[in-house]
């Protein structure tokens, strides 16, 4: 990896400003729903404070719009935290000022201190230098281990790396940057990029980059129906993007050019209407008839999507297969997910939904690296440069 990382450092006695995600699902009753995002965390904050460091974390949690928000508050994530580490877990009220201030220095070596959430202030997301600067005074060091950040160049991932130094990556970002560069630099052949979605428009700098790299692209999703139509193949009531129909024509003959098999769905998953009511229906062929629309991947697809994945060595996969947040029509991505944990390849899923899917389908163990990043993901595998992934010091 081209950055520094934790294992560079020497944290023992030293104030260190780590940026975590624990941007963390509530309920009405203020209780934390799922703490993957601070189970995440944990190899980094449990290997600095082993070694003395006096750690000061940072997240954002929600959209709170640059002012306080009790609801929005990161003492649930304390406390959970607290229960995790099986050690206390101080609180400041707020991310800068007097009271986080005292707070940072009264840390110990091997003690631990949350800040209240960096959202409460518009400067956070403004990346106002003077914010930044502040946060920055808290401590010696900084650690980023929020890859699901990355590509937001705020205060805390951003502005904070010109006032602090070194500037290394956490254990987290650290994977996140071996196994997404990877997939985008050295990848094992043959390669295959699952892409998913509702939008073509969403997903363009995506399939551009990959198609770089990959051997094989599957298409599924409301996307796959722009490029079937693109072909003059009928797709019903399907989602098309009409504006996006010569954009992929331009790709798949990128691909014939480049000799990437680029598969689209040879049948279909169709309903009436897109609702959780709707009866799901095969239809045998690549047309789709004129009063049904694309919902899913049908059987035939599935069954020819995971003999390419079987062949693969390399898998990278973005987006869901279907509308699979309703269960009749989210088998197509359920499958998907069972064959590339069946896989001997090293597989690496990013973005929300497809996430969801690996775990929905009881199949996370299986999968060789699961970004934490949606968005950062999405971006980091489309060729972007992440600012905070740029911001931190060179090794």
């Amino acid at each position: 990896m081209p950055k520094l990382s934790v294992r560079d450092l020497d944290p023992k006695g030293k104030r260190i400003f780590m940026r975590v995600d624990f941007n963390v699902p509530l309920n009405d009753a203020g209780e934390i729903t799922d703490d993957t995002r601070i189970q995440a965390s944990l190899p980094t904050i449990q290997y600095l404070l082993d070694r003395g460091g006096r750690l000061i974390l940072a997240s954002h949690l929600g959209r709170p719009k640059g002012k306080p928000n009790p609801k929005m508050s990161l003492k649930p994530a304390a406390v959970r935290l607290a229960q995790v580490l099986g050690k206390p877990v101080a609180f400041a009220e707020d991310c800068i000022g007097p009271d986080a201030e005292a707070a940072a220095k009264a840390l110990k070596d091997g003690e631990v201190l949350l800040l209240e959430n960096l959202r409460f202030h518009p400067e956070e997301e403004k990346n106002v230098p003077e914010f930044a600067q502040k946060l920055a005074g808290l401590a010696e060091v900084y650690v980023d281990d929020a890859f699901g950040s990355a590509h937001r160049a705020h205060a805390s991932t951003e502005g904070i790396t010109h006032d602090l130094s070194p500037c290394v990556a956490g254990l987290l970002m650290e994977k996140e940057l071996e196994y997404l560069g990877k997939a985008v630099g050295h990848p094992e052949r043959p390669y295959v990029a699952i892409v998913g979605g509702s939008k073509v428009s969403d997903k363009i700098e995506l399939l551009q980059n990959m198609m770089k790299f990959a051997d094989c692209v599957l298409i599924g999703g409301a996307m796959a129906y722009t490029f079937l139509k693109a072909q003059g193949v009928e797709v019903g009531l399907s989602r098309v993007e009409g504006d996006k129909l010569d954009l992929a024509r331009d790709l798949l003959q990128f691909a014939e050019r480049r000799s990437i098999e680029f598969r689209l769905p040879v049948d279909h998953i169709v309903a009436a209407k897109l609702d959780p009511s709707a009866a799901a229906e095969v239809a045998p062929t690549r047309s789709i008839p004129v009063d049904r629309l694309g919902v899913d991947i049908g059987p035939a697809t599935r069954a020819d999507y995971a003999a390419h994945i079987a062949k693969a060595k390399t898998i990278v996969w973005n987006g869901p297969m279907g509308v699979f947040e309703i269960p009749q029509f989210a088998e197509g991505t359920v499958a998907i997910a069972h064959a590339v944990a069946d896989s001997s390849a090293v597989s690496v899923v990013g973005g929300g939904d497809s996430v969801s899917a690996v775990k929905k389908a009881g199949v996370e163990a299986k999968i060789t690296h699961i970004s934490t990043g949606g968005g950062a993901s999405l971006e980091f595998l489309s060729g972007l440069t992440l600012p905070g992934v740029a911001a931190l010091t060179e090794k």
